[in-house]
């Protein structure tokens, strides 16, 4: 599941935010900068909010520290104040997005999904092909071999496995997905596209000849951890 850090040295914060967030994202939670920096360093984070003002490290000075330590990973400020020149300062020292507070759930949820599709795409021009034992997934050529024969995915087929292949331990539901892969609210897709995108994947994975375990649809999701190195198990 995507994993969201929340960086804001009140309690009350932290928690309306969890009530908002936990249905769809794992939350990780820090009260003050210098933690939060700690745990972008250990752990997998997909997205990050954090508060400007804070104690002993501030978001600001926070936010700099993060974009080095992870470059890629995108960064939200929340903030009480409505200042053009605080946000001006934090978009340049490399935070993605700006929200005021107090702010609407259904807008901060929707500025979440934009940065993380636009994280998604980024990763996906940027990273270096995956292998599974025989299979290569490269990202440049948009190209899906297995033994060095080429499999014809679409577009969208390709992105989904790309998608869960890059990890291999995350769970997806279905509105993740398409949120993800086809834009969420900027196209109107049925939910079963997903259902049978994932369908394609798997099908034309086995019809390739790769041996794999618990490769199989439910909920949205994929896993892939087993490929090429067992026997195959699908339901």
């Amino acid at each position: 599941m995507t994993t969201i850090l929340i960086v804001d040295d009140e309690l009350q914060m932290r928690t309306m935010l969890k009530l908002y967030l936990r249905k769809d994202y794992e939350i990780v939670e820090a009260e003050n900068g210098i933690k939060a920096i700690q745990i972008l360093q250990n752990q997998a984070i997909d997205i990050v909010l954090l508060d400007i003002m804070m104690p002993e490290l501030d978001g600001m000075e926070a936010c700099k520290q993060m974009k080095t330590v992870k470059p890629g990973v995108p960064i939200i400020l929340l903030t009480a104040l409505n200042n053009t020149s605080q946000k001006v300062e934090g978009l340049t020292i490399g935070a993605d997005d700006y929200v005021v507070k107090p702010f609407e759930p259904v807008e901060l949820l929707a500025r979440i999904q934009v940065q993380l599709r636009h994280f998604y795409k980024e990763n996906i021009n940027n990273e270096s092909s995956l292998l599974y034992g025989e299979l290569r997934i490269d990202p440049i050529s948009r190209t899906v071999t297995v033994d060095k024969n080429e499999v014809k995915y679409s577009p969208k087929e390709f992105d989904v496995l790309y998608l869960l292949a890059s990890h291999p331990n995350r769970v997806y539901t279905r509105e993740q997905l398409l949120d993800l892969i086809w834009g969420g609210l900027d196209e109107i897709v049925d939910i079963r596209t997903v259902d049978s995108h994932v369908r394609y994947v798997r099908d034309k994975l086995k019809k390739a000849g790769i041996s794999y375990q618990h490769c199989r649809p439910y909920g949205g999701e994929l896993d892939i951890n087993s490929i090429g190195r067992g026997n195959h198990e699908t339901k």
